[in-house]
C-alpha cells in the first residue's frame, strides 16, 4: 500500500465527498477560492508540469512563494511526482537565497511575482535550475505559472513509502546561514494525528487563519497538513500581518482557529486595549509557538477575546508542537507538557536527567523527528542522536510536571552564580505599564561581570522610568535578576518565525 501523503492530505477528500468543499480562500488580492476538487486536480497537472519538463523522482522544487493558492498547488503537486518540494522563507536576501538554490541544487524554481526582484540577483550563477517559473507576469527567461501548467496531463500520484523523503524545510537560520531540513512522508500525518487531534480537537467544521506563513514548519502545519487532515478550511493572506489587518480579518472572515506568535499577540492586545472594546470574532481557541508567550500577553489576551491560547513548543527538526499547553488546562508562563505521542527529557551537560526545578537542555523523541540535515554530517550526528533530537532550549520542569521556558542554550548567563533565564527577566519586565516587548542578554559591566542587559519597545505613546523598571524586575523575580541596562528600541531583530535574535543585541550598548 502506497503511503505517499498526498493521498491521505488531497486524494482522499473526492471519495470521502468533500470534492465540492472549500480547501482554501484567499483574503487579499483578487480572493480566489481552492475546493478539494480543485485542489486535487491543479495538483495533478502540476505533477504532470514537472513530468513533462524531465523532473525525476527526489530532484528538489524550491518555491519562493507567498501565502497564496499556488502553495499548495505546488507543495502537494510536487509530492504527487515524487520530487521534493522545498518551500523557502519569502522574507531573505538575495545572498541567502542563492546559497540555498546552490545548496539544494533545486532543478526548478516557483516564485511569486512580487518576490521577483529579490530573487532575480540570486539566480544569476546558478548552474542548477533548469526552468524559474513566476506566478503571475513572467520576466524574460522564465516561464510563467500559467504557461507551465496549461494543458500539462493529470499525473496519478506516485507510490511512496511512509519512510521516503517527502519535503524539505529550511531552518530559520537565527545564529547562522539555514540548514536544510529532511522529512519523510510519514511526519506529516504524524503531526495531524498527535497536536492537530489531540490538542486542537480540530475539526470539518473548522476555518482556520494562520498568521505565521506557510513556508516554515509551524505556519505548514496550521494552514495546510492540520485542515486538510480533516476536511476543514484555511483563510490565506499573502501580506503583511498588521494588527488591523488581522483583527480586520478575524471579524469578517470568523475563524475558528487562530494562529500566531507572541509577538503579534502583543501588538493585538494592544490594539484591543487602545480601542477600548471587545473584539469581533468567532475564535474558539488559539495556538502560540516560535517563542515563549509571556504570561501577562496570554491573560490579557483571554481577558478580551474569551479563547484559550495553547502555547506550545515546536522546531523545525520536530515539524510541529511536541511540548504544549491543552485547552482547558492552560498555565500562562509555562510550556504546559508532552504532546500525546512524544517524550521529552531535561539532561545535564553530561546527558544525565537533571532533578525537578533545575535547568536543562530539553531533549525530544517522537514520530515527526526530521531525517537529517542536508550537508551537515557533523551537525546531524549531534542534533539527532537515535531517536531523540536536542531542541538546544533550556527549560525547568515544576513540582506539577509542567516545563518552564529558560531560553536558548546559548542565551542563557550566570549571574552572582546563579543561572538567569533570559526569557524569566523579558516576562517581568512585558508586565511593567508601557512596555509592549522586551529583549534580555548578558553584558559585562566594568569589572568583567556578566549581568543582564534589557531592550525594551515602548508601546504606543508610552514613557520609561528605568529605576522604576528595575525595581519592578527586583520585586517581581528577584534582585540579581534586575536589568542593569535599559535600553529604548524601535523593534526588537527577529527571525520569520518570531524568535527573538538575540545575539544581534550582545553587541549593542546599553543606555539607562
Amino acid at each position: 500500500m502506497t503511503e505517499n501523503a498526498a493521498l491521505y492530505f488531497v486524494d482522499r477528500h473526492l471519495s470521502e465527498g468533500r470534492g465540492s468543499k472549500t480547501a482554501f480562500r484567499e483574503v487579499d488580492g483578487d480572493k480566489r477560492s481552492l475546493s478539494y476538487a480543485d485542489l486535487a486536480e491543479q495538483s495533478a497537472r502540476f505533477a504532470g508540469a514537472l513530468d513533462r519538463h524531465g523532473v525525476r523522482r527526489e530532484e528538489r522544487i524550491a518555491m519562493i512563494v507567498r501565502d497564496q493558492l499556488e502553495f499548495p498547488v505546488a507543495f502537494w503537486g510536487a509530492i504527487k511526482a515524487g520530487a521534493i518540494p522545498v518551500p523557502l522563507n519569502t522574507l531573505l536576501s538575495a545572498p541567502v537565497y542563492e546559497a540555498i538554490l546552490a545548496d539544494s541544487r533545486a532543478s526548478i524554481l516557483v516564485v511569486s511575482e512580487q518576490l521577483w526582484e529579490v530573487v532575480k540577483p540570486a539566480i544569476q550563477s546558478n548552474r542548477f535550475l533548469r526552468a524559474v517559473v513566476v506566478i503571475g507576469a513572467a520576466p524574460e527567461g522564465c516561464e510563467s505559472w500559467d504557461a507551465f501548467t496549461r494543458d500539462a496531463p493529470a499525473m496519478d500520484t506516485v507510490e511512496a513509502h511512509g519512510d521516503e523523503l517527502a519535503f524539505w524545510l529550511y531552518s530559520s537560520g537565527s545564529t547562522g546561514t539555514p540548514k536544510g531540513v529532511r522529512h519523510v512522508h510519514s511526519s506529516l500525518k504524524a503531526t495531524a494525528d498527535t497536536f492537530g487531534a489531540q490538542v486542537l480537537g480540530i475539526h470539518e467544521d473548522d476555518v482556520v487563519f494562520s498568521v505565521a506563513k506557510m513556508f516554515f514548519a509551524y505556519g505548514l502545519g496550521n494552514a495546510m497538513s492540520f485542515p486538510l487532515s480533516v476536511g476543514a478550511t484555511t483563510v490565506i493572506f499573502g501580506g503583511r500581518p498588521t494588527p488591523e489587518t488581522v483583527l480586520d480579518i478575524m471579524a469578517t472572515e470568523k475563524p475558528t482557529l487562530f494562529c500566531g506568535v507572541p509577538t503579534l499577540y502583543a501588538a493585538l492586545v494592544a490594539e484591543q486595549e487602545k480601542k477600548g472594546t471587545k473584539p469581533d470574532h468567532a475564535i474558539r481557541l488559539c495556538t502560540s509557538a516560535g517563542e515563549a508567550l509571556p504570561r501577562d500577553i496570554g491573560q490579557r489576551w483571554q481577558a478580551l477575546w474569551g479563547a484559550e491560547i495553547v502555547d506550545g513548543v515546536g522546531s523545525t527538526e520536530m515539524l510541529h508542537i511536541f511540548l504544549s499547553n491543552r485547552p482547558g488546562d492552560i498555565v500562562y508562563g509555562t510550556s504546559g507538557v508532552a504532546v500525546p505521542g512524544y517524550e521529552v527529557r531535561l539532561v545535564d551537560e553530561h546527558d544525565e536527567d537533571v532533578p525537578e526545578g533545575e535547568v536543562g537542555e530539553l531533549l525530544v523523541r517522537g514520530p515527526s523527528s526530521a531525517d537529517g540535515y542536508w550537508n551537515r554530517r557533523n551537525k546531524s550526528l549531534s542534533t539527532f542522536q537515535g531517536h531523540w533530537t536536542r531542541t538546544g532550549d533550556k527549560y525547568e520542569r515544576t513540582q506539577d510536571g509542567r516545563f518552564v521556558y529558560c531560553g536558548r542554550t546559548d542565551d542563557m548567563f550566570k549571574v552572582s552564580g546563579i543561572w538567569v533565564s533570559p526569557f524569566e527577566v523579558e516576562q517581568a519586565l512585558v508586565e511593567f505599564p508601557g512596555i509592549l516587548e522586551a529583549a534580555v542578554v548578558a553584558r559585562a559591566d566594568d569589572q568583567n561581570l556578566i549581568k543582564p542587559a534589557a531592550f525594551v519597545v515602548l508601546k504606543t505613546g508610552g514613557s520609561l522610568d528605568a529605576e522604576a523598571l528595575k525595581d519592578h524586575v527586583k520585586a517581581r523575580i528577584g534582585m540579581w535578576k534586575y536589568p542593569r541596562w535599559v535600553t529604548v528600541v524601535e523593534d526588537l531583530p527577529k527571525t520569520a518565525t518570531g524568535k527573538i535574535q538575540r545575539f544581534k543585541l550582545r553587541d549593542a550598548g546599553g543606555a539607562q
